[in-house]
């Protein structure tokens, strides 16, 4: 047995973490996110009003440079680092100048918050170079495997009015998955920025082939939507619109926040939907583009209304209205929240109401002052909810010859579309209640558990309906019990999604391990169609008071880590300490309908952890269940706790 004591602890620091976990803070698959760090970098000295050309190589021997005209990185030395601002940006986590919010800050609208951007650049680096024009010098400074070789020295002169920084990073492959950049995908990635930074020119320079590539787009996010639309005929004209809150709004929004969209309609045809906050990309989208169908959505069916163009028994959904809409949505948020160091998601909950209070009002105006078009848009939404509406009356007709009756717990939902329909797997009757009250009606299901659920691993099929518990999610998911190796028609599928909502303690836990078992053990074909998720309820509720021009508002923190996270951004927007209050959740029954919503229920603002089965790794997964739930495993089990027990973060 392996020796546990004082010696077995390890503090990582500098760099290290990011070396020891890189999958934490980046994507492995190609060193380009490491690259885009640097370039985003360089695109907030532009979106500052400071840079107006940015240059990028791709060279030959695999590294890549990234050039700037802006202000150039601070050369002083760091008063509580005691060493260089340039090096302490290349090499310490959590640093550099975008958290500072003040309207006098360096950066007032970033991407980069996390504080771990070109950090993460160097440490899965072998060599990075930063040369810094400022102040009239020339100042460099190598980093080889993360660390300086001397401190950053001025090495020449340069005119007073040219000013910038360059940085060129040599990716170490032994992190990544292919070994160099994707030029393709950098090549897209420098285009899209250069749509968001009208009158910025962009270079890409391809030192193997000679090719250089420059984009600059005067029509800024209209001329790129036309663009990639060029093959398609369009319904209704682009329509290129933009709102930010000025000072002195009292709408609760800090000046300059809002958005700028490009918007669209086809009849046929691919969409195009791309959206970014601060200039990052956000392929997963987020709360902002759902703030983007929200306000949409209230236009076009207020529209609709006002003049009577709804058919009798139709009913419109935003999915009916989206369905063949195209965009491009540019948001700018104070200090937006992203899920994961990647950014590829945006998890700020103000975001969804600051944009569809932006969209809603211009976007009604713009149709009731251009009726031909505006028609065209509830016209193929119409045809959408029609559709819609002919596809479930087939599915309500196949599912009324089954005998089976569906279980008397569950709090069913109106509609019968299987492709929008939700199921909740609720522990405790308690939160089962505040779900029923809370959820949406109209897609959103409820089945509250009783108790933990039996632990079926060693459990034949034919043997699990005699347990209450799982006959009633079997009958209300619609699909049989099967092996893994069985194949299995899930037309009958009653949900698109089934979420497993538990407490965040070690009962919850515990009842999430259960289910899981019950699912990847007997409902395997339901796993790997991506249909079970496990909500992310908040552990913590913090309650800001009014400041500034910002109203009183609540934050809710999944764990202590991003509770922590929160506080020190209160406290830097200058935000009285002890000012705020701290509610903790002991459990779902403690939160009121209204906060179960916001938090767990609603899909625009919710946090879940898709499960996903890959079935390459299928005999494995199954050992780590067998030695986990296995009856006979208990001395396995207790030696690989005893061996793994100081890696778990527990609440007991």
């Amino acid at each position: 047995m392996a020796t546990y004591n004082e010696a077995s602890f390890k503090v990582l620091r500098g760099l290290e973490p990011v070396r020891q976990r890189p999958g934490m803070y980046t994507n492995l698959e190609s060193p380009n996110h490491i690259i885009a760090e640097v370039v985003d970098n360089a695109c907030d000295e532009a979106l500052a009003g400071h840079a107006k050309n940015i240059f990028v190589t791709a060279h030959a021997d695999g590294s890549v440079s990234v050039k700037d005209d802006g202000r150039g990185i601070p050369v002083g030395i760091h008063k509580e680092e005691g060493r260089s601002v340039v090096e302490v940006a290349f090499t310490v986590l959590h640093s550099g100048g975008k958290f500072d919010k003040e309207s006098d800050g360096a950066y007032k609208f970033a991407g980069g918050l996390h504080g771990v951007g070109v950090a993460v650049t160097n440490a899965l680096s072998k060599q990075v170079e930063v040369t810094v024009f400022r102040e009239g010098g020339q100042h460099e400074l190598r980093f080889v495997d993360g660390v300086a070789e001397k401190p950053l020295a001025k090495v020449g002169t340069c005119p007073k009015n040219q000013t910038g920084t360059m940085v060129r990073a040599w990716p170490n492959p032994k992190y990544f998955d292919a070994p160099n950049v994707n030029l393709a995908q950098l090549e897209l990635s420098l285009r899209s920025k250069a749509v968001l930074l009208p009158g910025v020119t962009i270079t890409l320079n391809l030192e193997k082939t000679g090719e250089t590539k420059s984009w600059t787009y005067p029509d800024g996010l209209r001329g790129y939507l036309a663009e990639a639309l060029s093959e398609f005929e369009l319904a209704t004209p682009i329509l290129l619109q933009e709102k930010f809150t000025r000072k002195g709004d009292t709408t609760g929004f800090a000046e300059g926040e809002g958005a700028s969209w490009a918007l669209t309609w086809s009849a046929e045809g691919n969409v195009v939907r791309e959206s970014y906050v601060n200039l990052i990309p956000t392929p997963a989208g987020g709360t902002h583009e759902a703030g983007l169908r929200d306000g949409v959505f209230n236009a076009v069916k207020a529209f609709a209304e006002i003049h009577s163009l709804l058919p009798k028994g139709v009913k419109l959904v935003p999915e009916d209205v989206f369905s063949r809409a195209s965009f491009v949505l540019s948001a700018k948020v104070l200090d937006p929240q992203f899920q994961g160091q990647t950014k590829e998601k945006l998890v700020s909950r103000d975001a969804l109401r600051l944009v569809s209070s932006m969209i809603k009002d211009p976007l009604e105006l713009w149709l009731n002052e251009h009726l031909e078009p505006a028609k065209k848009i509830v016209e193929l939404a119409i045809q959408q909810a029609q559709a819609r509406m002919r596809s479930a009356q087939k599915v309500e007709k196949k599912k009324g010859s089954s005998v089976a009756v569906l279980p008397g717990k569950l709090t069913d939902c109106s509609s019968s579309d299987p492709s929008r329909t939700e199921l909740f797997l609720v522990e405790g009757d308690s939160a089962g209640g505040s779900a029923k009250q809370g959820r949406n009606k109209e897609f959103q299901a409820v089945l509250p558990l009783r108790g933990k659920v039996l632990n079926t691993f060693e459990v034949e099929k034919d043997r699990l309906f005699a347990n209450n518990e799982i006959h009633d999610i079997a009958v209300a998911i619609g699909v049989d019990p099967h092996a893994p190796t069985d194949s299995v028609d899930l037309s009958g599928l009653r949900y698109n999604a089934i979420l497993i909502m538990a407490d965040a303690d070690v009962d919850g836990s515990h009842i999430s391990t259960l289910l899981l078992t019950l699912f990847y053990r007997h409902f395997y074909r339901v796993v790997e169609a991506g249909k079970i998720y496990i909500a992310q309820p908040p552990l913590f509720r913090i309650d800001v008071p009014a400041h500034g021009k910002k109203q009183a508002s609540k934050i809710y923190a999944l764990n202590e880590g991003e509770m922590t996270g929160i506080l020190d951004r209160l406290r830097k927007e200058k935000i009285r300490e002890g000012s705020w209050s701290i509610s903790r959740f002991k459990g779902l029954g403690e939160m009121s309908p209204e906060q179960l919503w916001d938090t767990t229920l609603n899909p625009d603002t919710r946090r879940a952890l898709c499960v996903k089965a890959d079935s390459a790794s299928f005999k494995a997964t199954m050992s780590i269940f067998n030695m986990l739930m296995g009856k006979q495993e208990a001395s396995t089990r207790r030696a690989w706790l005893e061996y793994h027990g100081n890696e778990v973060e527990a609440d007991i």
